[in-house]
């Protein structure tokens, strides 16, 4: 493989991936604040789901396959598509006047979303060193949490006083300008000269239905239908058969999607591991805690997306502070140092009850965030460290695209959690009601996880005596609370094995003095 070396614009990259991740990334955030206007608008209510879910379909599958493809035909192109794709879908998804056309025009946009986010911190990894990457990836870990933070109360904004549609049409000038400071700055990519190309059509062809079937049935799985049912079989079956699939064409391409091989490489398995785990933990339980501090602290709904601000700004600060670490400390060091602030913060959490403070519910929470700020940029920064240039776009899309499957499972796990000790509390407090009037109201409401949500909001609705009314109010608020301490306390278990896997990481640091002399693609 020849390879070309030219000179490339860093400062125009650098800021067109800052515009490109910031607005991709707040999409994931700003759209739910919009979710009531646009449902008035456009009815659906019994679909609106979709409009996440399709997003996060779509960004899912794409992630692998777009890393693969990068490696073969370098990163502008690509990020132009992606960048293309996601604007055109953001523009289609503002003009939607059918729910059914915005859940997909949502998918288009998920597609260059996915596409995005992967790029990104590859190019990152091209343009810079090993000891630079430290800092930009912790900068760029900083971007994703402040676009979390700002997410809600844009969204806000613009529904209030502009209105629905702009949270989709702002990304279009934006797009377009990231694209165009991309085009120009890395229009000097290093070029990869093969004679040769396999495109990896068979795995292409098994992975993403794969993907697709395993999303659809861990994001309906116990809602839509049942775990044992012949659909549920049936999606989790045919799962199964195309990732069988996938596995055996993989062992025979000449340049697969996803290289098996890689998995022999310790840093590259153990930091997969950890991602997954931590998608599980705390992508899963990340949540939770909007619904926590509505339902058990009062906090009004109107004020439910900045519950998440203290653990974003803790995020923050902490990946920043966690690329400089990385400067003079181990991977092991800073990974196993961000698991246990993430088990320390599960554990603090499960202990909140309806006594709790929002300050001490805040500082909970920020805790957790530092632990999530640890980890998340040095997982990516320890597999771009083993990994040469010729390979990043691979092993950087497959740490995206673990974490991300993790986070979809920790959703579907810890709602399962959740929803059966509520269903178990709420059991046992029917059966030891002896007041028939109380009896038969919680004989009523035990089945009904929505009612009984609507109550802890807004318990001046329910129609009974006082007194009754406040012993009712109480029961089902400690149903509540001991089932939001489950979903932490499981999230404790998914953490804690992360600090095991974290330890075997090995004793892999940035390469200062190699990576100087290495071979640089761009």
């Amino acid at each position: 493989m020849d390879m070309e070396k030219k000179s490339i614009n860093t400062t125009l990259v650098l800021t067109g991936l800052i515009i490109g991740m910031f607005f991709s990334s707040l999409e994931q955030t700003i759209v739910g604040t919009a979710m009531p206007t646009i449902i008035g608008e456009l009815n659906g209510f019994t679909i609106f789901a979709w409009v996440t879910t399709a997003y996060l379909i779509a960004s899912t599958t794409v992630v692998p396959i777009v890393g693969k493809l990068s490696d073969l035909y370098g990163r502008r192109s690509l990020y132009l598509l992606g960048t293309i794709i996601f604007t055109i879908g953001s523009f289609l998804c503002a003009t939607a006047t059918s729910m059914e056309q915005l859940i997909i025009y949502r998918g288009l946009q998920g597609i260059g979303g996915g596409m995005i986010m992967p790029l990104s911190q590859t190019i990152i990894g091209d343009i810079f060193t090993a000891e630079q990457r430290a800092k930009w990836q912790g900068v760029f870990g900083a971007i994703f949490g402040l676009s979390a933070v700002i997410g809600p109360f844009l969204g806000g904004l613009i529904v209030d006083h502009i209105s629905w549609h702009w949270i989709f049409l702002i990304n279009v000038p934006t797009g377009l300008l990231s694209a165009g400071m991309i085009y120009v700055g890395l229009k000097h990519e290093t070029i990869l000269k093969k004679e040769n190309v396999h495109i990896d059509y068979l795995g292409i062809f098994t992975l993403i239905p794969g993907i697709v079937l395993l999303l659809l049935g861990l994001t309906f799985g116990g809602d839509k239908f049942e775990w044992m049912s012949i659909d549920s079989i049936s999606i989790f079956g045919s799962t199964l058969v195309f990732l069988a699939l996938f596995v055996v064409f993989e062992r025979r391409a000449v340049e697969p999607i996803l290289d098996l091989s890689l998995f022999k490489n310790r840093v590259f398995a153990t930091t997969n591991i950890l991602g997954f785990l931590l998608g599980l933990g705390m992508f899963g339980a990340i949540m939770f805690v909007p619904l926590f501090m509505q339902g058990v602290l009062g906090v009004s709904p109107t004020k439910a997306g900045s519950t998440m601000t203290p653990m974003m700004i803790g995020m923050i600060l902490a990946s920043i502070v966690g690329g400089r670490l990385l400067l003079t400390f181990r991977f092991r060091t800073v990974l196993t140092s961000g698991m246990f602030f993430a088990t320390l913060g599960f554990i603090l959490m499960s202990t909140m009850d309806g006594e709790t403070n929002i300050l001490t519910a805040f500082i909970f929470m920020a805790v957790l965030g530092v632990g999530m700020g640890l980890v998340m940029p040095t997982l990516m920064i320890a597999v771009q460290n083993e990994f040469p240039k010729s390979q990043l776009g691979s092993v950087t899309a497959a740490s995206t695209f673990f974490r991300s499957i993790g986070g979809t499972m920790g959703i579907t796990i810890l709602n399962a959690v959740m929803n059966h000790h509520l269903q178990q509390n709420m059991d046992d407090a029917v059966l030891s009601e002896k007041n028939p009037v109380l009896h038969e109201a919680l004989k009523g409401l035990a089945n009904q996880t929505d009612k009984l949500f609507n109550i802890m909001l807004y318990p001046e609705n329910l129609k009974l005596p006082d007194e009754a009314r406040q012993v009712l109010i109480k029961t089902i608020e400690h149903a509540w609370i001991d089932a939001f301490s489950s979903v932490f306390i499981t999230g404790v278990f998914f953490i804690f094995a992360g600090i095991l896997v974290a330890l075997s990481v090995g004793p892999g640091k940035i390469k200062r003095d190699q990576e100087m002399q290495s071979d640089r693609s761009l």
